[in-house]
């Protein structure tokens, strides 16, 4: 299936000894925005794990990322193909490094960088942050940035490898709402800009998934509760079995919906 960014069918994956997914099938086409959501301990991280080739599932399951079949692939090369940007990488920006040194660490698959880097490099480093309109934080610290700067140099340091596939895995989480907030309008400006890439986008935040994503699924205890377009996903009784919360939707202009209690 070569129009497939994502192909997996029937995959268990087990942890500790427990089976935390549960005889997944799940497909994304290339190009595609695709959401994920689910609560705390759905098996939302386990199943990035199993994509990045991290977390194996058992005997008998077909794992396919961007035509390349687990188990008969080089996963070590397959990575540099998808940008991974998650809240754990932030631990990593409490450092003197600058906006463009940490950017083009990108192309080394580091954090941060730890050589000289060539005049092609930051030629195409300043590039890309003058396309995201971040030249302003070329020069500064990134301990001194504000949480949303330092997420949006991780995002640009995963971009500068030109990926076949992102994976924003919960990019947000530890923002406060204006941050948050200028996080998604750069997520909705990458997906306008860059209609070739694949975005999969994992929450557990109802209001953060931009109508830009258009598909997506539910995970609830390690199983596909539903897939399908955002209309069908995103339904009140949906969200109210996965979070057991009577669950009423406001949905605003933009296509976005925000969750109240229905009491």
């Amino acid at each position: 299936m070569d129009s497939m960014a994502v192909d997996i069918r029937n995959a268990s994956v087990y942890l500790g000894g427990r089976e935390i997914l549960h005889n997944l099938s799940w497909q994304v086409p290339r190009g595609g925005r695709c959401f994920i959501l689910g609560a705390n301990g759905a098996g939302k991280t386990t199943l990035v794990k199993m994509l990045m080739g991290y977390a194996w599932p058992v005997y008998g399951a077909h794992v396919e990322i961007l035509g390349n079949l687990f188990g008969t692939t080089n996963l070590v090369e397959l990575r540099k193909r998808i940008a991974w940007v998650s809240p754990c990488m932030q631990q990593f920006t409490d450092t003197e490094w600058t906006g463009l040194q940490m950017v083009i660490s990108g192309f080394d698959g580091t954090l941060g960088l730890f050589r000289e880097p060539e005049a092609h490099e930051i030629e195409t480093a300043k590039n890309l942050m003058k396309r995201f309109r971040a030249e302003h934080l070329a020069d500064q610290q990134i301990f001194t940035m504000s949480s949303g700067e330092q997420v949006k140099i991780l995002i640009m340091r995963a971009l500068l490898t030109k990926p076949e596939l992102m994976i924003l895995d919960e990019p947000s989480v530890y923002l406060d709402m204006p941050g948050r907030e200028f996080l998604l309008g750069e997520i909705e400006k990458m997906a306008a800009e860059l209609p070739d890439l694949t975005i999969i986008f994992i929450t557990q935040r109802i209001e953060d998934i931009l109508g830009v994503f258009d598909e997506g699924m539910i995970l609830k205890s390690g199983n596909i509760m539903c897939r399908g377009s955002r209309n069908d996903v995103l339904t009140e009784e949906n969200l109210s079995s996965i979070f057991d919360l009577p669950i009423r939707l406001i949905k605003n202009p933009s296509g976005r919906y925000w969750a109240i209690l229905n009491q």
